[in-house]
């Protein structure tokens, strides 16, 4: 199979129809086989009756998965990675903003360009400002964390990947904002970038307003910027912060000490140490030190006894 269309999607009845339809001409003009994957991610409209009727009508093309309840991008996605069998996998969102026309260009930027993973860029975007402005701060947030310099939209929903990487990435909590990252720290580090056509939202409004997303984003990048650098070696960074920490304490200390006696010693009148507060900042710094030493110990602990400490990705085996 040549290519297989993952949509998640949250209340979209009304777009459903149209789109498959769109993406149905674009893969007929092409001579594509492909599959469409519908992830119904807990909608309380009839997004579900609507994927059910398309099954009906296109057994061979349309397949359909259903939430229980609302989870979130990032689980519906991960469950359509699974699902997928086509030899390029492309995302889409539901809302027909995004165009099933740049799916040729995808397509070959994957097939002939040879890329692990192309990311669409929505140069030109019908956002309001509330949601532009934030999004080229968080991208060029991700940007830098990540090291992907040519990236311009992380968030893209339109993206492009071999079926080696959808198979080899887990998409998780609300990390599907950072698949190229996580592709890249899975070592399919070949990622490129089209600029894609945005179209204005025909119906309803958008499912992904607020400030916790920006916030949640930002958490997310963290998270993985930190599991990605010292996950396997949790000791490298709690162990080092601990020890600096007590070692600097520890010098604060001595140096306390050593004053005192040397006072004591000439008869210079001193105040008490336990009255000057140097010394419990000092001391403070050890027991904080003391900790983080022991938490990079027990973190190190966990590591080596969990099941995916050698869970590494193997192209090929011979």
């Amino acid at each position: 199979m040549d290519i297989s269309v993952v949509i998640p999607l949250y209340n979209e009845d009304e777009s459903l129809p149209e789109l498959y339809a769109w993406i149905e001409r674009v893969m007929n003009d092409n001579k594509y086989t492909y599959e469409v994957i519908f992830v119904n991610d807990g909608s309380t409209d009839r997004s579900w009756e609507v994927i059910e009727d398309l099954k009906t009508k296109h057994p061979d093309n349309v397949k359909g998965i259903k939430f229980r309840r609302n989870y979130g991008k990032s689980p519906a996605l991960y469950c359509g990675f699974k699902e997928a069998q086509g030899n390029v996998v492309i995302t889409m969102d539901a809302d027909l903003q995004d165009s099933p026309d740049e799916i040729p260009g995808l397509y070959k930027m994957i097939t002939e360009e040879k890329y692990d993973l192309v990311s669409g860029y929505k140069q030109k975007r019908y956002d309001p400002i509330s949601k532009t402005i934030p999004t080229k701060l968080f991208n060029a947030t991700a940007r830098k964390v990540s090291g992907i310099r040519n990236l311009h939209d992380f968030n893209c929903g339109l993206k492009a990947y071999r079926k080696d990487v959808v198979k080899n990435i887990e998409v998780y909590g609300e990390m599907h904002r950072y698949i190229p990252y996580l592709a890249k720290n899975a070592g399919f580090d070949r990622i490129g970038e089209k600029v894609v056509h945005h179209q204005a939202r025909k119906y309803g409004s958008s499912k992904f307003m607020g400030l916790n997303r920006f916030v949640n984003g930002y958490l997310d990048l963290l998270t993985l910027w930190f599991l990605s650098s010292f996950g396997k070696k949790p000791m490298h960074v709690f162990g080092f912060l601990g020890s600096i920490m007590f070692l600097i304490g520890f010098i604060a200390t001595i140096i306390i000490g050593a004053d005192k006696l040397w006072a004591l010693a000439y008869g210079i009148p001193q105040r008490l140490i336990t009255d000057s507060p140097y010394f419990y900042i000092a001391l403070t710094m050890m027991m904080i030190g003391t900790q983080l030493f022991l938490a990079g110990f027990l973190g190190d602990l966990i590591s080596r006894s969990s099941n995916n400490r050698n869970d590494y990705q193997i192209e090929k085996s011979i």
